[in-house]
């Protein structure tokens, strides 16, 4: 039998299920990954599953998000994080070494193997041939304590790829890009998406790292590249060439659909305010003015960018209305444009140069002035997210910033007569990993766990009662973001680790007084909360579901939601239901009391269940479409009473 990419990872890690679009299946994990923003939960969820070690073979702790030190929580959740992995046998990569999925892509990616990361942008590491999925830190926990990993059959897109692209001038973000425009961020719900084509060839591994890690943008379950002779040339310059195996789709392979894309017509893209998927061409921004540039991140931070954006503005000066900041996705690229004076020629030109993190990209410091614009090399453009609520943020490639930087408005690159220089991958990486503090070999642990005062205690939701008779909380539209519902900066994310507290942040861009509605209806039944498509897009982060529970929410009725929220929401006890008739939405308004009675019976026996407005007198049905162990989950009350109960 004839099998693609996917279906040979998953079939030489299958578990139990069959590979069926939309079956459940359970899948071995070779790699979980954890940062700083979702790992202090994750690993407190480990604990309190009360298994002495990790029962995967890597497991690996990276802080790079919450690193603006402005007092003794993120510090504090740091010394948890090392003491933890110290504790429970993972590697632990100390702040400053960089962001995880750049760091994980030079040290741990590994074709044919399946990983999993408390990030959406996890799909990074499918550059080199890896299936790397984005999860919440429950799910991360439980795969850490030795349970197989569980979701439905994703179905399998083709992206077929021809031609080559129009370098140095295209590049890999403006391919993603051009994917993001033709799909938008609804395409690839429910798919995987494994690029092929004479085209993928000519895309060295940090190319294809851009193009899967927006792949979380699509809404994709993740995205993948064959394991060729590019693969092998990078796992070889990084000194891993042992981890190296030929992967590709056999002759014949099916796939559920195949879309073809000829690299030679893309041209350079933006992203424009507030979707990655609202995208145009460049050339129809030309002569927009921008006030900030900000270059690095996940998505285009590698050492082949890093270099082209030194030698673009190697003699020049950044426009004096622009602020130029960059970050380095990780030490390694910082080490080598120090060695070959990229960082010269970048701090020559009036670039601020930022530690290896996620910085700007998570509103974790830059954010841009009261209604400025700014183009970032990023992944995500939402309202807000870069700390700035009036900004208008645009998402384009490094090549594009750079030359904005230098001329302070976009402008058409294909008319311009800039000189852009080509960046060959290098031939030897300089192997970064003292600051990679490795599991003890002789398998003497670390028996005290650091907890500073911040840190509070896991909550845990109660068993599901026979009966939801609570209050709509809040209405919502579209595509609303985990930003949305738990938004990120500064200001939020230090409180990751205190779930009392960071509940209090719950849909503060949207509606301050929502909290307040929580809390006074949480001693009258709990909450319910009203979305429409694509509900809970964007970051894995599982406390847009964990703070909720909290506030007594219980359940989430939807058109549609987006994979890993609605994965969350299961894991920590609130019903996902989705209406069977999205034209009812129209007709609930806030403070409407709905009444759903026995939903221990409609989750055992079915998927329908019958919802009655009792404040506007009619009722209305809604599915739940929960396989048989998510009903387990609901029941009990989420996934860690079901493991800790599972394990006892």
């Amino acid at each position: 039998m004839s099998l693609n990419i996917v279906e040979k990872i998953f079939q030489s890690h299958l578990v139990y299920g069959e590979m069926s679009t939309g079956v459940p299946i359970g899948l071995n994990v070779d790699e979980v990954y954890t940062q700083d923003a979702t790992g202090t939960m994750a690993w407190l969820q480990f604990e309190a599953i009360g298994i002495d070690k990790v029962k995967v073979p890597v497991a690996v702790s990276y802080v790079d998000h919450n690193m603006v030190q402005s007092n003794f929580m993120n510090p504090d959740d740091h010394a948890f994080l090392q003491s933890a992995a110290g504790r429970f046998g993972a590697y632990f990569s100390r702040p400053g070494n960089g962001i995880c999925h750049q760091v994980n892509l030079e040290r741990f990616a590994a074709p044919g193997k399946i990983a999993l990361g408390t990030d959406s942008h996890t799909p990074t590491n499918g550059g080199a041939g890896m299936l790397a999925i984005g999860v919440g830190g429950l799910d991360a926990a439980v795969v850490m304590g030795g349970a197989p990993f569980e979701l439905n059959m994703p179905m399998v897109t083709h992206i077929r790829l021809s031609g080559q692209l129009r370098k140095p001038y295209v590049t890999a973000m403006d391919i993603i890009l051009e994917i993001l425009r033709r799909l938008t961020v609804k395409g690839g719900v429910g798919r995987i998406f494994e690029y092929g084509g004479d085209g993928a060839a000519s895309l060295d591994v940090t190319q294809r790292a851009t193009i899967t890690n927006m792949g979380a943008e699509l809404g994709a379950t993740t995205s993948i590249f064959p394991s060729d002779e590019r693969t092998l040339e990078f796992l070889k310059a990084q000194g891993r060439q042992d981890s190296w195996i030929e992967l590709k789709a056999d002759e014949g392979a099916k796939y559920d659909e195949v879309i073809d894309l000829d690299l030679s017509t893309v041209e350079p893209m933006a992203a424009q305010p507030h979707s990655p998927d609202n995208v145009i061409p460049v050339r129809e921004l030309a002569g927009t003015k921008v006030d900030q540039v900000c270059i690095g991140g996940c998505t285009n931070s590698s050492y082949q960018s890093m270099r082209a954006v030194a030698a673009l503005l190697n003699g020049k000066t950044v426009a004096e209305r622009v602020n130029l900041l960059i970050n380095p996705g990780s030490r390694q690229v910082y080490e080598m444009i120090a060695r070959d004076g990229s960082l010269v020629s970048l701090l020559a030109a009036g670039a601020r140069v930022l530690e290896s993190s996620c910085g700007p990209c998570i509103g974790m410091g830059g954010a841009p002035g009261s209604g400025q614009v700014s183009v970032r090399t990023f992944n995500r453009n939402f309202k807000g997210r870069s700390g700035t609520k009036d900004a208008s943020v645009y998402l384009a490639s490094p090549i594009t910033c750079a030359i904005a930087a230098v001329t302070g408005e976009f402008t058409d690159i294909l008319k311009s007569d800039v000189n852009i220089p080509a960046v060959d991958e290098p031939k030897v990486y300089p192997v970064c990993s003292n600051m990679i503090i490795p599991p003890s070999a002789d398998n003497v642990q670390i028996t005290q766990i650091i907890k500073g005062p911040n840190i509070k205690e896991v909550p845990v939701k109660s068993p599901l009662d026979g009966e939801i008779n609570a209050e709509v909380l809040i209405k919502l539209g579209d595509n609303i973001t985990t930003d949305d519902i738990m938004p990120a900066g500064s200001k939020v994310l230090p409180f990751r680790s205190n779930i009392p507290a960071i509940s209090e942040f719950v849909f503060s861009n949207i509606d301050t007084g929502f909290v307040k509605r929580a809390e006074e209806a949480k001693s009258k039944g709990g909450g319910i909360i009203i979305g429409g498509e694509n509900y809970g897009q964007g970051s894995s982060r599982e406390h847009a579901a964990l703070a909720p529970m909290f506030l007594g929410v219980q359940a989430v009725i939807a058109v549609s939601f987006a994979r890993i929220h609605r994965s969350n929401l299961i894991n920590f006890g609130i019903l996902p239901l989705t209406f069977e008739d999205s034209g009812v939405v129209g007709k609930i308004t806030v403070g409407d009391r709905l009444i759903i009675k026995g939903i221990r019976e409609s989750v055992l026996s079915g998927q329908s269940c019958t919802v009655e407005n009792a404040t506007a007198g009619f009722q209305f049905t809604c599915a739940s479409n929960l396989n048989s162990r998510e009903r387990e989950l609901i029941l009990i009350g989420g996934l860690l009473p079901y493991t800790k109960a599972k394990s006892s």
